[in-house]
């Protein structure tokens, strides 16, 4: 019976299918890939690191941490930096992470070079390997050179990959190999320059879980650390977790669209056949075989909806290596797993029972006597059952997000969210047909009061179409809402007191120099700032040491082995707000000396007002207390700083500067930058306008992969509301045949059903965007701290696009109406 009835209504089964496969193929595809992401991490650990594993530090290894290198034995080293190149013969500069290689680096992997042979030459002949992107930004070629410092080096080859770079890191500072032994010719490590000294070691038969426990808690004492190629790779591996985790929420917000699509479409489909149950029920069917006809059809449009789902996802999953190819270290090999399949083909048949036992439960309690009474709605209303199953369909999404998000809160969250935007998109459905009914205009013509009346008449559509149009629309605009939040967060405006040039590393002998330079291109200094560098030597009495070995110290480890840049001055910035204590800027002379620390300092410290807290500033260990803790807005481009000290006590203590300027066009800022290169080549440029390029590239990247992923979600937004308004013609067409038989013509039924459709197309989109702009905004103000300007696409784009094409799919609902006699369409549903 099930196999029989399903014949005849096939094409409508098909619309429910295709609600659910564009889910499943977004779940299957997203698993697949995260389960080859997992194995190819596995498989290239050693090439993503190139050495088994690596001790880095900060500075220059301690004495201590040196006899363990030299005990290990080092067979490769590095010291890394940034700093600026120049390009001679295209007068040109661009900041570049500065790698000092010595050793035959990398072990594993390969260090990618054109030609071939350059990654041996450069350091045999004294050239330099420089980022591939990089030459063909500046159009150099091998044979060109490149000046670093006080040294210009000839470019032998472009650098295509080396293990542990990524094309994002490469895009803000590009990597230029060159051989150790010429570092210290350049004369770029000066005061204040942040560098990263790393030893790289090929130990393939050691135990690397035990060299981590017995030497890295040493290691880390000494503030240097130890990475095994194990632990890079699990870390990685959580890395790439997050993003999936993400992908997955997208793939499960559509799955839950293409529910709402089984749910609404059974709905419909449900209830033109619970005549023929009470039919059944009079020939003598039970209650059960009645509804497992129905449910039988539920199953195996779910089975075969995971059945293709995963077939489309398995092809998808060729796709994202490509698609997150900026992102990945290392390239991924693809491979089939049957696990992530098997759950898709479950979750396909889980997701489609689920969803359609609400709409189910009409034929299980459906009376033999309604073939007499011949009435439209079930009287009776099985509220326990219902509750049941909402219950248990709330308690799939939580387990499910659960598994994704691995946090029950989370989960928790997730959940309640999902059903707080559902009941709000139903509310206002519910909301709008009340008060048509309360203020209905019936001074109105026919056309208009008919379009109306359908919007609340037996069997109508609103709540399904209001619920869908609105979800859909719902994620559409939030994506591009939180996209203009994070291009606003880059955004630079064109004001004088705004610098969007910084100079780093300004050495005091560097200082007037410099100012003179500034005065003669007729520029300004807006901000000249002293940092100070120091390390924690004691918190409330207790030793750094001390606490690092205290595992009963509930403390965020990072600050004491962090080596901080400190200033002093006696005021307050606009970007730093007082929020407890009172801020010394002048030092009176009192011990200890009052500080202003940031409230991340003060939380993860676990410092308050009045504690004391020891430095040590190269050598020399200075008392100070917490006097006041402030907040500090990190997202502004002002230098901000952790912890300040008042005026009157560093001043004598060996320090750099950091020097800020505005450059009103690119011409200027080019023309300074190549002055300041070749003057002064330690110092580090940094120019706002190249690096918020490649951070809007970034976003865009980022952005581009987000509305590909949220594809699936609106693709299957659309397959439901076709599904939804393609199922409403088997109950229009009656209604339609009616009102043609009282004389109705056709220009009038069209009329009639445009506005209905276009008044269940505008309220769905509306309430779509005008809930993804109250969602945005708490986005904004909660998570990104940022003003919130919306977009207008969604008004200008989505709003009248989507209405449209509800209209448009609604009336061709009505072809087969408008071109047949009356008596031919009532024979032909009879």
């Amino acid at each position: 019976m099930a196999w029989r009835d399903g014949k005849a209504s096939l094409s409508r089964l098909m619309l429910f299918m295709a609600s659910i496969i564009l889910g499943i193929a977004a779940v299957v595809s997203i698993q697949l890939f995260s389960e080859n992401l997992k194995d190819n991490i596995k498989k290239q650990s050693k090439s993503l690191m190139g050495a088994d594993f690596i001790i880095d530090s900060r500075k220059k290894p301690s004495e201590k941490v040196q006899k363990i290198i030299d005990s290990l034995g080092a067979d490769a080293s590095e010291v890394n930096f940034v700093s600026m190149a120049a390009f001679p013969e295209k007068d040109g500069t661009k900041l570049v992470k500065v790698r000092a290689l010595q050793g035959d680096f990398p072990f594993y992997g390969e260090l990618t070079t054109s030609p071939v042979n350059a990654g041996k030459t450069y350091q045999e002949l004294g050239g330099a390997l420089v980022d591939a992107t990089l030459l063909l930004q500046f159009n150099l070629a091998v044979g060109d050179s490149i000046k670093l410092g006080k040294v210009s080096f000839p470019i032998m080859g472009a650098l295509k990959s080396i293990p542990g770079s990524t094309a994002i890191s490469s895009s803000i500072a590009p990597s230029v190999l060159i051989p150790y032994r010429l570092l210290e010719k350049t004369e770029l490590l000066q005061l204040g320059s942040r560098t990263e000294y790393q030893y790289f070691f090929k130990a393939p038969e050691m135990d690397l879980d035990l060299l981590d426990k017995t030497i890295d808690p040493i290691l880390d004492d000494e503030n240097a650390d130890l990475d095994t190629h194990t632990s890079t790779s699990r870390n990685l591996g959580r890395r790439y977790d997050n993003v999936g985790r993400f992908l997955n929420l997208v793939a499960f917000i559509a799955l839950l669209l293409g529910c709402i699509g089984i749910a609404s479409s059974v709905h419909i489909y449900i209830k033109e056949k619970l005549k023929n149950v009470a039919v059944l029920k009079c020939l003598g069917a039970s209650r059960k075989q009645s509804f497992f006809i129905y449910m039988i059809q539920i199953l195996g449009i779910g089975l075969i909806g995971g059945i293709v789902g995963a077939a489309i996802g398995i092809g998808l999953q060729f796709l994202f290596p490509y698609i997150l190819q900026e992102f990945l270290p290392f390239s991924v090999e693809v491979s089939i797993s049957v696990q992530p399949i098997l759950m898709g083909i479950i979750l396909g048949i889980l997701m489609s029972v689920l969803f359609a036992l609400l709409p189910l439960l009409g034929t299980w309690y459906v009376s033999p006597l309604e073939v007499l009474r011949g009435q439209e709605e079930n009287q009776q209303k099985p509220k326990k059952a219902r509750i049941l199953v909402i219950l248990a369909i709330l308690l799939f999404i939580f387990l499910f997000s659960f598994w994704m998000l691995k946090s029950a809160l989370n989960g928790l969250l997730f959940t309640i969210g999902i059903f707080i935007t559902f009941a709000i998109v139903a509310g206002v459905s519910n909301v709008f047909i009340n008060l048509i009914k309360k203020f209905f205009p019936s001074s109105w013509g026919f056309i208009s009061r008919q379009s109306l009346l359908n919007l609340f008449r037996p069997n109508n559509q609103t709540m399904v179409l209001v619920v869908a149009i609105g979800l859909g629309t719902f994620l559409i605009s939030t994506l591009y809402f939180t996209k203009d939040i994070l291009l606003a967060k880059t955004s630079i405006e064109n004001k004088k007191t705004d610098a969007n040039i910084i100079l780093m590393d300004v050495q005091s002998s560097q200082e007037k120099a410099l100012i003179q330079n500034f005065e003669s291109k007729g520029l300004e200094v807006i901000d000249n700032i002293p940092i100070i560098t120091m390390r924690m030597h004691s918190i409330r009495g207790k030793l750094a040491n001390e606490i690092r070995k205290d595992t009963t110290v509930k403390m965020r480890r990072w600050m004491l082995n962090r080596e901080f840049r400190v200033t002093y001055r006696d005021h307050l910035v606009e970007t730093e707000e007082l929020l407890e204590g009172e801020f010394t800027g002048n030092f009176k002379g009192e011990q200890p000396v009052p500080i202003s620390i940031s409230e991340s300092i003060a939380r993860d410290a676990k410092l308050k007002l009045g504690d004391k807290v020891t430095f040590n500033i190269q050598g020399v260990l200075m008392n100070t207390k917490v006097g006041s803790i402030r907040k500090v807005d990190w997202s502004s481009m002002q230098v901000n700083f952790l912890i300040l000290f008042p005026a009157g006590v560093l001043e004598k203590a060996p320090q750099f500067n950091v020097m800020t300027t505005y450059a009103a066009d690119e011409e200027s800022s080019a023309d300074l930058q190549r002055d300041l290169v070749k003057n002064f080549p330690n110092i580090t440029i940094l120019d706002l306008r190249q690096v918020f390029t490649i951070v809007e590239d970034i976003l865009d990247k980022i952005s581009w992969i987000i509305n590909f992923m949220a594809f699936f979600s609106i693709l299957t937004g659309f397959i439901v509301l076709i599904g939804s308004v393609r199922n409403s013609k088997y109950q229009r067409i009656k209604e339609s045949v009616l009102l043609r038989t009282l004389g109705a013509k056709s220009k009038q039924i069209l009329q009639i059903t445009a506005l209905e459709y276009m008044y269940l197309g505008l309220l769905g989109s509306l309430t779509g965007i005008l809930l993804s702009l109250v969602g945005s905004q708490l986005l904004a103000t909660l998570l990104f701290k940022e003003p919130f300007v919306p977009s207008a696409i969604p008004f200008l784009v989505f709003l009248p696009g989507i209405t449209v094409l509800v209209v448009i799919i609604g009336l061709s609902n009505l072809k087969s109406v408008l071109q047949s006699p009356p008596l031919e369409v009532l024979r032909k549903e009879v």
